[in-house]
């Protein structure tokens, strides 16, 4: 039995969701969100929660149930709070800034790195060595983040580069004389 996929998904105030099939729509204050999930699971919408069970005992089945459960849930919550991935920049003359649509990265290059922020991305530098990355579709905060992370990612002897917040560097020990 799977312990994520038994709890069905609460919908707050203000999110509508349609289940279609095999399509579960959300759409909320902060935008649409769809999903399409596999045929051997089952959705149904009933009571104000979106209830994902597997159609048969499969173990195809049952591995997808969960997962199944959380995507429906990313979506629900994606249009209602959205979601928000810290960055942190550690480096000596490394900063970046937003300008217009784009965001400007120094990472000790000859040159600055223009990166252009995608629609449905918010982006926001508060100290020039933070930046928060908001939007209301999971994959893609995580994907814009990951990228953003592999223009300099951290090395572990100095740990200068782009972290996430939570992220801790293993750092190890120089040259020995």
């Amino acid at each position: 039995m799977s312990r994520i996929g038994k709890h069905p998904v609460p919908v707050p105030s203000g999110v509508q969701v349609n289940v279609d099939g095999q399509t579960v729509t959300a759409k909320g204050k902060l935008g649409q969100l769809s999903v399409k999930l596999i045929d051997e699971i089952k959705v149904s919408m009933e009571d104000g929660k979106v209830t994902v069970l597997p159609k048969s005992e499969s173990r195809f089945a049952r591995n997808m149930w969960a997962t199944s459960r959380t995507l429906v849930n990313n979506i629900v919550k994606g249009v209602n709070e959205g979601f928000t991935t810290n960055l942190e920049i550690n480096g000596v003359g490394y900063r970046a800034a937003v300008q217009g649509k784009e965001l400007v990265l120094q990472l000790g290059y000859s040159h600055e790195i223009r990166y252009p922020i995608p629609e449905g991305i918010q982006m926001k530098t508060e100290r020039p060595t933070a930046i928060s990355i908001t939007g209301y579709d999971k994959q893609r905060v995580g994907q814009v983040a990951a990228e953003i992370r592999s223009m300099r990612p951290p090395e572990p002897f100095k740990g200068k580069g782009i972290k996430y917040e939570t992220e801790t560097i293993l750092r190890k020990e120089g040259k020995k004389k």
